[in-house]
């Protein structure tokens, strides 16, 4: 729990169906082309978005974003709630869907590849487009999340810790 990154909304399907999911794994790899890669686990539904739709989207939330955003995106299931129904949604170059509650920016990326990290895929995306709509808003990190706000990770997120195993 000392590593400490950002917090993000990551996005993917089609203007018919799509979903997302609270990540904390995202992170640049490349400046030229701009690469991002984002981790999820295998048994995320978005996974299957991602790897259908050939794209994703990131949005980065800023530091207040609300605890039902969080709750709905990172501890429930698109298979039993449809988690874009009554969010802000734009639709990108790619035809994905980019959630715009509580960001204040985001970009879009193509995936160009897929790497089996065990029980995550590490999806790597060229961006296509980025945005940034708030300049001023402090972005959500880990620590923030974990300190400030006493939040956990739920068990399909790479920081788990199952505490019945140590």
């Amino acid at each position: 729990f000392k590593l400490s990154y950002g917090l993000y909304l990551v996005s993917s399907g089609n203007k018919e169906q799509g979903n997302g999911f609270i990540s904390n794994t995202v992170f640049q790899v490349t400046a030229d082309p701009p690469q991002f890669a984002s981790c999820c686990n295998k048994a995320n539904y978005t996974a299957d978005f991602i790897q259908k739709s050939q794209s994703f989207a990131v949005s980065v939330l800023h530091q207040d974003c609300s605890p039902e955003l969080i709750s709905l995106f990172g501890y429930k299931s698109g298979k039993e709630v449809d988690k874009l129904q009554n969010m802000k949604v734009q639709y990108g170059e790619t035809g994905v869907p980019i959630v715009l509650n509580d960001s204040i920016a985001y970009f879009e990326c193509r995936l160009v590849r897929t790497v089996d990290v065990g029980t995550h895929w590490m999806f790597i995306g060229e961006v296509v487009a980025a945005k940034l709509m708030d300049e001023t808003a402090e972005a959500l990190t880990y620590l923030h999340y974990r300190e400030v706000r006493k939040g956990f990770s739920p068990k399909n997120a790479p920081t788990f810790i199952d505490k019945s195993k140590l």
